[in-house]
Protein backbone atom coordinates (compact mmCIF):
# COMPACT_ATOMS: atom_id res chain seq x y z
CA UNK A 1 0.00 0.00 0.00
CA UNK A 2 2.83 2.33 0.97
CA UNK A 3 4.18 1.85 -2.81
CA UNK A 4 0.73 2.08 -4.47
CA UNK A 5 -0.28 5.38 -2.66
CA UNK A 6 3.30 7.13 -3.26
CA UNK A 7 2.78 6.45 -7.29
CA UNK A 8 -0.63 7.51 -7.02
CA UNK A 9 0.44 10.53 -5.20
CA UNK A 10 3.24 11.07 -7.44
CA UNK A 11 1.28 10.66 -10.60
CA UNK A 12 -1.22 13.10 -9.51
CA UNK A 13 0.88 16.19 -9.01
CA UNK A 14 2.97 15.51 -12.20
CA UNK A 15 -0.17 15.03 -13.65
CA UNK A 16 -1.73 18.56 -12.44
CA UNK A 17 2.20 20.24 -13.06
CA UNK A 18 1.76 18.57 -17.07
CA UNK A 19 -1.98 19.41 -17.65
CA UNK A 20 -2.91 22.80 -16.02
CA UNK A 21 -1.16 24.67 -19.24
CA UNK A 22 -3.09 22.43 -21.69
CA UNK A 23 -6.81 23.07 -19.73
CA UNK A 24 -5.74 26.96 -20.15
CA UNK A 25 -5.29 26.55 -23.79
CA UNK A 26 -8.06 23.96 -25.22
CA UNK A 27 -10.60 24.91 -22.67
CA UNK A 28 -9.93 27.98 -21.10
CA UNK A 29 -10.04 26.11 -17.51
CA UNK A 30 -6.50 25.17 -15.65
CA UNK A 31 -8.42 23.04 -13.44
CA UNK A 32 -9.95 20.70 -16.18
CA UNK A 33 -7.47 18.01 -15.80
CA UNK A 34 -6.64 18.06 -12.18
CA UNK A 35 -10.56 17.99 -11.54
CA UNK A 36 -10.90 14.75 -13.49
CA UNK A 37 -7.59 13.51 -12.33
CA UNK A 38 -8.54 13.59 -9.12
CA UNK A 39 -12.31 11.87 -9.89
CA UNK A 40 -10.60 8.96 -11.47
CA UNK A 41 -8.72 8.42 -8.38
CA UNK A 42 -11.57 8.52 -6.38
CA UNK A 43 -13.35 5.77 -8.74
CA UNK A 44 -10.57 4.33 -8.45
CA UNK A 45 -10.03 3.37 -4.94
CA UNK A 46 -13.85 3.00 -4.65
CA UNK A 47 -13.42 0.56 -7.37
CA UNK A 48 -10.55 -1.11 -5.56
CA UNK A 49 -12.28 -1.59 -2.22
CA UNK A 50 -16.04 -3.40 -4.13
CA UNK A 51 -13.37 -5.66 -6.05
CA UNK A 52 -11.12 -6.43 -3.28
CA UNK A 53 -14.89 -7.87 -1.24
CA UNK A 54 -14.62 -10.70 -4.01
CA UNK A 55 -13.35 -14.13 -3.14
CA UNK A 56 -10.77 -15.27 -5.38
CA UNK A 57 -13.32 -18.36 -5.83
CA UNK A 58 -15.59 -16.79 -7.26
CA UNK A 59 -13.38 -14.56 -9.64
CA UNK A 60 -12.35 -18.28 -10.55
CA UNK A 61 -15.52 -19.36 -11.62
CA UNK A 62 -15.86 -16.02 -13.70
CA UNK A 63 -12.42 -16.50 -15.54
CA UNK A 64 -13.44 -17.61 -18.95
CA UNK A 65 -16.93 -15.67 -19.14
CA UNK A 66 -14.94 -12.41 -18.27
CA UNK A 67 -12.21 -13.08 -21.06
CA UNK A 68 -15.04 -13.42 -23.53
CA UNK A 69 -16.59 -10.18 -22.49
CA UNK A 70 -13.22 -8.89 -23.17
CA UNK A 71 -13.13 -9.90 -26.59
CA UNK A 72 -16.86 -9.16 -26.96
CA UNK A 73 -15.36 -5.43 -26.08
CA UNK A 74 -13.16 -5.64 -28.36
CA UNK A 75 -15.47 -6.17 -31.34
CA UNK A 76 -17.97 -3.93 -30.17
CA UNK A 77 -14.67 -0.90 -29.95
CA UNK A 78 -14.13 -1.28 -33.79
CA UNK A 79 -17.57 -1.13 -34.98
CA UNK A 80 -17.86 2.38 -36.66
CA UNK A 81 -19.37 5.28 -35.04
CA UNK A 82 -18.91 3.25 -31.22
CA UNK A 83 -15.14 3.33 -30.68
CA UNK A 84 -13.40 6.41 -29.92
CA UNK A 85 -10.73 7.53 -32.08
CA UNK A 86 -7.60 9.65 -30.71
CA UNK A 87 -4.56 9.90 -32.77
CA UNK A 88 -5.48 7.79 -35.41
CA UNK A 89 -6.35 4.00 -32.65
CA UNK A 90 -9.49 2.76 -32.04
CA UNK A 91 -9.38 2.62 -28.68
CA UNK A 92 -11.95 3.71 -25.85
CA UNK A 93 -15.41 3.16 -25.45
CA UNK A 94 -17.06 6.35 -23.72
CA UNK A 95 -19.55 5.26 -21.02
CA UNK A 96 -19.95 8.34 -18.94
CA UNK A 97 -16.27 7.62 -18.59
CA UNK A 98 -13.57 6.90 -21.55
CA UNK A 99 -12.90 3.31 -20.96
CA UNK A 100 -9.55 1.53 -22.60
CA UNK A 101 -10.75 -1.37 -23.45
CA UNK A 102 -7.27 -2.83 -23.96
CA UNK A 103 -6.63 -2.49 -20.24
CA UNK A 104 -9.79 -4.34 -19.29
CA UNK A 105 -8.41 -7.23 -21.15
CA UNK A 106 -5.24 -7.37 -19.46
CA UNK A 107 -7.30 -8.00 -15.95
CA UNK A 108 -9.41 -10.04 -17.98
CA UNK A 109 -6.42 -12.05 -19.27
CA UNK A 110 -5.12 -12.71 -15.83
CA UNK A 111 -7.92 -13.95 -14.04
CA UNK A 112 -8.21 -15.97 -17.21
CA UNK A 113 -4.82 -17.90 -17.41
CA UNK A 114 -4.93 -17.88 -13.79
CA UNK A 115 -7.55 -20.34 -14.20
CA UNK A 116 -6.12 -21.97 -17.13
CA UNK A 117 -2.63 -22.99 -15.54
CA UNK A 118 -4.09 -24.02 -11.98
CA UNK A 119 -6.28 -26.53 -14.19
CA UNK A 120 -4.11 -27.48 -16.92
CA UNK A 121 -0.49 -27.76 -14.72
CA UNK A 122 -0.05 -31.06 -16.16
CA UNK A 123 -1.02 -30.72 -19.79
CA UNK A 124 1.67 -27.65 -19.51
CA UNK A 125 4.40 -29.82 -18.02
CA UNK A 126 4.01 -32.59 -20.35
CA UNK A 127 2.95 -31.02 -23.91
CA UNK A 128 3.19 -28.25 -26.10
CA UNK A 129 -0.54 -28.67 -26.55
CA UNK A 130 -0.96 -26.83 -23.54
CA UNK A 131 0.39 -24.12 -24.20
CA UNK A 132 -0.67 -23.40 -27.72
CA UNK A 133 -4.45 -23.53 -26.46
CA UNK A 134 -4.64 -20.76 -24.43
CA UNK A 135 -2.67 -18.84 -26.87
CA UNK A 136 -4.93 -19.25 -29.16
CA UNK A 137 -7.46 -17.38 -27.31
CA UNK A 138 -5.54 -14.71 -27.07
CA UNK A 139 -4.30 -14.44 -30.29
CA UNK A 140 -7.99 -13.42 -31.33
CA UNK A 141 -7.92 -10.96 -28.71
CA UNK A 142 -4.04 -10.00 -30.18
CA UNK A 143 -5.45 -9.67 -33.68
CA UNK A 144 -8.33 -7.41 -31.95
CA UNK A 145 -6.27 -5.26 -30.59
CA UNK A 146 -4.18 -5.07 -33.73
CA UNK A 147 -6.63 -3.68 -35.29
CA UNK A 148 -6.96 -0.78 -33.02
CA UNK A 149 -4.07 -0.37 -33.41
CA UNK A 150 -2.37 -2.03 -30.07
CA UNK A 151 0.92 -3.21 -30.85
CA UNK A 152 1.84 -2.39 -27.07
CA UNK A 153 -1.17 -4.59 -25.63
CA UNK A 154 -0.97 -7.17 -27.02
CA UNK A 155 2.89 -7.76 -26.67
CA UNK A 156 1.76 -7.21 -22.32
CA UNK A 157 -0.91 -9.70 -22.40
CA UNK A 158 1.00 -12.57 -24.72
CA UNK A 159 4.05 -11.92 -22.37
CA UNK A 160 2.27 -12.35 -19.24
CA UNK A 161 0.47 -15.55 -20.05
CA UNK A 162 3.42 -16.70 -21.21
CA UNK A 163 5.53 -15.73 -18.04
CA UNK A 164 2.68 -17.60 -16.27
CA UNK A 165 2.74 -21.24 -17.98
CA UNK A 166 6.72 -20.88 -17.24
CA UNK A 167 5.90 -20.39 -14.07
CA UNK A 168 3.65 -23.39 -13.65
CA UNK A 169 6.33 -25.25 -15.22
CA UNK A 170 6.25 -25.37 -18.79
CA UNK A 171 9.59 -27.50 -20.13
CA UNK A 172 12.18 -25.37 -21.23
CA UNK A 173 12.04 -26.54 -24.54
CA UNK A 174 8.94 -26.19 -25.58
CA UNK A 175 8.39 -22.52 -23.96
CA UNK A 176 11.66 -21.65 -26.11
CA UNK A 177 10.50 -22.87 -29.40
CA UNK A 178 7.03 -20.76 -28.78
CA UNK A 179 9.30 -17.69 -27.06
CA UNK A 180 11.01 -18.13 -30.97
CA UNK A 181 7.26 -18.12 -32.89
CA UNK A 182 5.87 -15.12 -30.86
CA UNK A 183 9.43 -13.45 -31.16
CA UNK A 184 9.38 -13.82 -34.92
CA UNK A 185 5.83 -12.76 -35.18
CA UNK A 186 5.80 -9.65 -33.37
CA UNK A 187 9.44 -8.60 -35.59
CA UNK A 188 7.33 -9.04 -38.55
CA UNK A 189 4.29 -6.98 -37.74
CA UNK A 190 6.88 -4.35 -36.79
CA UNK A 191 8.52 -4.70 -40.30
CA UNK A 192 5.19 -5.14 -42.46
CA UNK A 193 3.57 -2.02 -40.88
CA UNK A 194 4.98 1.33 -41.89
CA UNK A 195 3.83 3.34 -38.79
CA UNK A 196 5.46 0.62 -36.76
CA UNK A 197 8.37 0.95 -38.92
CA UNK A 198 8.78 4.34 -38.70
CA UNK A 199 8.75 4.42 -35.32
CA UNK A 200 11.83 1.73 -35.13
CA UNK A 201 13.60 4.12 -37.39
CA UNK A 202 12.97 7.07 -35.09
CA UNK A 203 14.13 5.14 -32.08
CA UNK A 204 17.14 4.23 -33.44
CA UNK A 205 18.10 7.51 -34.63
CA UNK A 206 15.84 10.40 -32.90
CA UNK A 207 18.14 13.27 -33.92
CA UNK A 208 18.27 12.53 -37.75
CA UNK A 209 14.28 12.50 -37.52
CA UNK A 210 13.83 14.91 -34.87
CA UNK A 211 11.02 16.51 -36.75
CA UNK A 212 9.14 13.36 -37.86
CA UNK A 213 9.10 9.98 -36.41
CA UNK A 214 12.12 11.11 -33.48
CA UNK A 215 9.99 13.98 -32.07
CA UNK A 216 8.78 12.39 -29.19
CA UNK A 217 11.95 10.62 -28.32
CA UNK A 218 13.89 13.71 -28.73
CA UNK A 219 11.72 15.74 -26.39
CA UNK A 220 11.94 13.11 -24.23
CA UNK A 221 15.13 12.98 -23.91
CA UNK A 222 15.90 16.78 -23.81
CA UNK A 223 13.87 17.04 -20.75
CA UNK A 224 15.84 14.32 -19.04
CA UNK A 225 19.07 16.24 -19.78
CA UNK A 226 17.83 19.33 -18.20
CA UNK A 227 16.93 17.76 -14.97
CA UNK A 228 19.96 16.45 -14.20
CA UNK A 229 19.76 15.33 -10.67
CA UNK A 230 17.72 17.58 -9.05
CA UNK A 231 15.78 18.65 -11.69
CA UNK A 232 14.72 22.26 -12.26
CA UNK A 233 11.61 22.55 -9.93
CA UNK A 234 8.14 21.05 -9.37
CA UNK A 235 6.04 23.29 -12.48
CA UNK A 236 8.91 24.72 -13.82
CA UNK A 237 9.39 22.18 -16.82
CA UNK A 238 9.19 23.67 -20.08
CA UNK A 239 9.16 20.78 -22.44
CA UNK A 240 5.38 20.02 -21.04
CA UNK A 241 4.44 23.68 -22.86
CA UNK A 242 3.54 21.88 -26.29
CA UNK A 243 7.47 20.21 -26.87
CA UNK A 244 6.61 17.24 -25.76
CA UNK A 245 3.52 15.45 -26.82
CA UNK A 246 1.04 13.73 -24.31
CA UNK A 247 3.06 15.16 -21.63
CA UNK A 248 0.51 13.65 -19.19
CA UNK A 249 -0.37 10.65 -20.54
CA UNK A 250 2.42 8.39 -21.79
CA UNK A 251 5.54 10.68 -21.23
CA UNK A 252 4.82 11.50 -17.75
CA UNK A 253 7.76 10.05 -16.67
CA UNK A 254 9.58 12.91 -18.72
CA UNK A 255 7.84 15.44 -16.53
CA UNK A 256 9.34 13.93 -13.74
CA UNK A 257 12.67 13.91 -15.19
CA UNK A 258 13.17 17.62 -16.10
CA UNK A 259 11.29 19.12 -13.00
CA UNK A 260 12.11 16.30 -9.88
CA UNK A 261 15.69 15.00 -12.21
CA UNK A 262 17.84 11.75 -11.45
CA UNK A 263 16.17 11.60 -8.11
CA UNK A 264 12.35 11.85 -8.76
CA UNK A 265 13.22 8.88 -11.30
CA UNK A 266 14.73 7.44 -9.20
CA UNK A 267 12.39 7.42 -6.84
CA UNK A 268 9.58 6.12 -8.84
CA UNK A 269 11.21 3.66 -9.99
CA UNK A 270 11.98 2.17 -6.36
CA UNK A 271 8.35 2.45 -5.89
CA UNK A 272 7.33 0.21 -8.76
CA UNK A 273 9.92 -2.24 -7.73
CA UNK A 274 8.52 -2.53 -4.02
CA UNK A 275 5.10 -2.93 -5.19
CA UNK A 276 6.39 -5.75 -7.73
CA UNK A 277 8.57 -7.52 -5.14
CA UNK A 278 5.73 -7.32 -2.81
CA UNK A 279 3.38 -8.81 -5.21
CA UNK A 280 5.47 -11.56 -5.99
CA UNK A 281 6.12 -12.27 -1.96
CA UNK A 282 2.08 -12.43 -1.42
CA UNK A 283 1.93 -14.99 -4.70
CA UNK A 284 4.69 -16.75 -2.50
CA UNK A 285 2.80 -16.63 0.23
CA UNK A 286 -0.71 -17.74 -1.03
CA UNK A 287 1.43 -21.04 -2.81
CA UNK A 288 2.77 -21.82 0.36
CA UNK A 289 -0.42 -23.01 1.72
CA UNK A 290 -2.02 -24.34 -1.48
CA UNK A 291 -4.08 -21.67 -2.89
CA UNK A 292 -2.06 -21.80 -6.14
CA UNK A 293 -5.35 -20.39 -8.46
CA UNK A 294 -4.73 -16.87 -5.98
CA UNK A 295 -1.24 -17.46 -5.91
CA UNK A 296 -0.82 -17.38 -10.05
CA UNK A 297 -3.29 -14.02 -10.29
CA UNK A 298 -1.19 -12.11 -7.94
CA UNK A 299 1.90 -13.26 -9.94
CA UNK A 300 -0.02 -12.18 -12.99
CA UNK A 301 -0.43 -8.71 -11.85
CA UNK A 302 2.90 -8.39 -10.72
CA UNK A 303 4.48 -9.37 -14.34
CA UNK A 304 1.52 -7.37 -16.19
CA UNK A 305 2.14 -4.23 -13.75
CA UNK A 306 5.83 -5.01 -14.36
CA UNK A 307 5.86 -5.51 -18.04
CA UNK A 308 3.92 -2.18 -18.55
CA UNK A 309 6.06 -0.02 -16.43
CA UNK A 310 8.94 -1.59 -17.52
CA UNK A 311 7.98 -0.54 -21.20
CA UNK A 312 6.75 2.78 -20.42
CA UNK A 313 10.03 3.54 -18.35
CA UNK A 314 12.26 2.34 -21.82
CA UNK A 315 10.13 4.39 -24.26
CA UNK A 316 10.67 7.76 -21.93
CA UNK A 317 14.18 6.83 -21.72
CA UNK A 318 15.03 6.00 -25.37
CA UNK A 319 15.73 2.37 -24.72
CA UNK A 320 12.46 1.06 -26.18
CA UNK A 321 10.63 2.03 -29.72
CA UNK A 322 7.68 4.21 -28.74
CA UNK A 323 4.60 2.36 -27.45
CA UNK A 324 1.06 4.03 -26.64
CA UNK A 325 1.38 2.49 -22.69
CA UNK A 326 0.52 4.59 -19.64
CA UNK A 327 2.27 4.44 -16.62
CA UNK A 328 0.38 2.26 -14.11
CA UNK A 329 -1.06 4.43 -11.26
CA UNK A 330 0.86 7.73 -12.53
CA UNK A 331 -0.79 8.54 -16.21
CA UNK A 332 -3.72 10.83 -16.67
CA UNK A 333 -6.63 8.80 -18.00
CA UNK A 334 -10.23 7.19 -15.83
CA UNK A 335 -10.10 3.63 -17.64
CA UNK A 336 -6.56 3.06 -16.95
CA UNK A 337 -6.70 4.37 -13.53
CA UNK A 338 -9.71 2.25 -12.47
CA UNK A 339 -8.30 -0.96 -13.85
CA UNK A 340 -5.14 -0.73 -12.36
CA UNK A 341 -6.74 0.46 -8.73
CA UNK A 342 -8.59 -2.72 -9.32
CA UNK A 343 -5.78 -5.10 -10.32
CA UNK A 344 -4.56 -3.42 -6.64
CA UNK A 345 -7.73 -4.50 -5.15
CA UNK A 346 -7.82 -8.08 -6.21
CA UNK A 347 -3.80 -8.23 -5.16
CA UNK A 348 -5.25 -7.09 -1.99
CA UNK A 349 -8.05 -9.58 -1.59
CA UNK A 350 -5.02 -12.55 -2.41
CA UNK A 351 -3.38 -11.03 0.97
CA UNK A 352 -6.56 -10.94 2.91
CA UNK A 353 -7.22 -14.65 1.97
CA UNK A 354 -3.83 -15.86 2.29
CA UNK A 355 -3.46 -14.43 5.72
CA UNK A 356 -6.78 -15.63 6.78
CA UNK A 357 -6.44 -19.02 5.55
CA UNK A 358 -2.53 -19.29 7.08
CA UNK A 359 -4.16 -18.04 10.55
CA UNK A 360 -7.05 -20.92 10.42
CA UNK A 361 -5.00 -23.59 9.81
CA UNK A 362 -4.13 -25.65 13.02
CA UNK A 363 -0.69 -26.55 12.54
CA UNK A 364 -0.33 -30.85 13.40
CA UNK A 365 1.01 -31.82 16.38
CA UNK A 366 5.02 -32.66 15.99
CA UNK A 367 5.61 -36.16 17.31
CA UNK A 368 8.86 -37.20 18.63
CA UNK A 369 10.21 -39.83 16.62
CA UNK A 370 12.97 -41.83 19.07
CA UNK A 371 16.49 -42.75 17.74
CA UNK A 372 17.82 -46.33 17.13
CA UNK A 373 20.17 -45.99 20.10
CA UNK A 374 17.49 -45.68 22.11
Amino acid sequence: MVACLGLLAIGYVMVVSSSIHIGKNQLANIWNYPFKQFAHLMLGMASAYLIAKIPMQQWEKWGIKLFFFGVILLVIVLIPGVGVTVNGSTRWLNLGISIQVSELVKFFSVVYMAGYVTRRADSLRTSIVGLLKPLALLGVAGVLLLLEPDFGSTVVIIATAMALMFLAGARLVHFGILFSVVAAAGIALVIVSPYRLERVVGFLDPWTHFKTSGYQLGNALISFGMGKVLGVGLGNGVQKLFYLPEAHTDFLLSVVAEELGLVGVLTVMALFSLFIWRAFKIAEAAERIGQFYASYVAYGLGIWFGLQALINIGVNMGVLPTKGLTLPLMSYGGGSMIIMCCAVGLLCRVYDEAVEIKANTIPEPRVRVKAKHE
